[in-house]
């Protein structure tokens, strides 16, 4: 039977200590992760240890040997891009899907699916091919390409809103964080951003490539923004971004 999250589980919030150790505030939720790969079988095990509750799909039942023994989620036998299996799955009530196959038709195949016609908004795409990554980007579907490939890019992209730090200067005092920005900054100049925060944008992350900033720059879908901040001030600007800005008078 499927360990999808009843009501109390999935709006359970994590204590603060273990918040501060992954760097990201969160609920427990429930995730389908089509493709029992290396990468596949890391971010169920991944997601598991943040307490969610997950389901892997793969059509080849020897593929999940690959979790640990002590994985306690679901193990679906089928093809991920079909309706039934989905649902055995628990993808009615999930909040993210990975497709991390090797397949790049049948990972943006199943990301459609989930995507279209089951509402899950939250989903991303291993690619192969970086140009087709592209495009996919372009039309809403978050994607990750294998030259870039790990499981922690994946993670970021599925869990909720917060701040990973990247990088940490000598003294402990500057930090260069991965942040996710409410959509309500979307169309806005990072200036603003900026200004809201006290922090700096250090560069974008725009379809894959890095982008460096200017004073006219405004910030797209998709846009992952990776801001310069003083370490004690990383909450304060976590509960900023993560927010729908306030609206001027």
């Amino acid at each position: 039977m499927l360990g999808a999250p009843g009501p109390d589980r999935a709006n359970r919030v994590l204590p603060l200590s273990e918040t501060a150790r992954v760097g990201i505030a969160f609920r427990v939720v429930h995730f389908v992760i089509m493709g029992c790969g290396r990468a596949g079988a890391t971010l169920a095990q991944s997601l598991e240890s943040h307490g969610h509750s997950v389901a892997v799909i793969d059509q080849n039942p020897d593929s999940f040997r690959r979790l640990d023994a002590d994985f306690a989620g679901s193990k679906v036998t089928g093809l991920g891009f079909d309706r039934d299996v989905l649902r055995q799955a628990g993808i009615d009530d999930a909040f993210g899907f990975a497709a991390v196959s090797d397949g790049d038709n049948s990972n943006i195949l199943a990301a459609r699916v989930v995507r279209e016609t089951f509402g899950v908004e939250n989903v991303v795409a291993r690619i192969y091919d970086p140009h087709r990554a592209e495009i996919y980007q372009r039309l809403g579907i978050p994607t990750v390409a294998t030259v870039r490939w790990t499981a922690d890019q994946v993670l970021r992209r599925l869990l909720p809103m917060g701040a990973t730090s990247q990088f940490t200067d000598a003294s402990g005092r500057i930090v260069l964080s991965e942040v996710d920005v409410h959509e309500g900054w979307r169309g806005k100049p990072l200036r603003v951003l900026e200004e809201a925060t006290g922090a700096r944008v250090a560069y974008l992350t725009r379809y894959g490539d890095g982008l460096l900033p200017d004073a006219q720059t405004v910030l797209q879908e998709n846009d992952i923004v990776h801001l310069l901040m003083h370490a004690d001030d990383t909450s304060a600007v976590e509960r900023v971004v993560t927010a729908a800005p306030e609206v001027q008078a």
